[in-house]
């Protein structure tokens, strides 16, 4: 699990990088205020994060539709959270919305390596058969 962790984690940093560049890109070059920036930057940086975390991070095969579903659930909450995040840091309290990005991702690392093992990623291993005896060796009580 702590290999695993460590893919999450550098897949994490570099969707941080991501993110960061991205935000600031919209919010300075773009002009658009945070709270718009971080409803559009958020829409790519759920694609990159999904596909690393599926084939390198938790080397998940198949079943890409059932995870996609379960890690937009994931992610939409986070969505929700981030702009929620953004709209009372930066705009209600004044707080600089990079540096209230960055404690956003900084909260949602850890619960998000769990839901993703144990609830997007998870892999399912088929159940051991049942030994059956062979019907010549039975004992019959009559």
């Amino acid at each position: 699990m702590r290999h695993q962790f460590i893919k999450y984690f550098i897949t994490g940093i570099s969707a941080v990088i991501l993110d960061i560049i991205s935000l600031y890109a919209l919010k300075e070059y773009a002009g658009l205020r945070p709270v718009y920036a971080v409803i559009i930057n958020q829409i790519f940086l759920l694609n990159f994060v999904f596909f690393v975390n599926k084939y390198w991070s938790f080397k998940a095969q198949g079943m890409t539709t059932r995870q996609a579903v379960k890690f937009l659930c994931v992610a939409g909450v986070n969505y929700l959270i981030a702009v929620i995040w953004m709209w009372f840091f930066n705009e209600r309290l004044g707080l600089n919305y990079l540096l209230a990005r960055v404690i956003n991702i900084a909260i949602a690392v850890a619960w998000n390596f769990l839901l993703y093992r144990y609830f997007v990623y998870r892999v399912f291993q088929p159940a051991l058969p049942v030994n059956k005896p062979d019907a010549g060796n039975r004992d019959v009580i009559e």
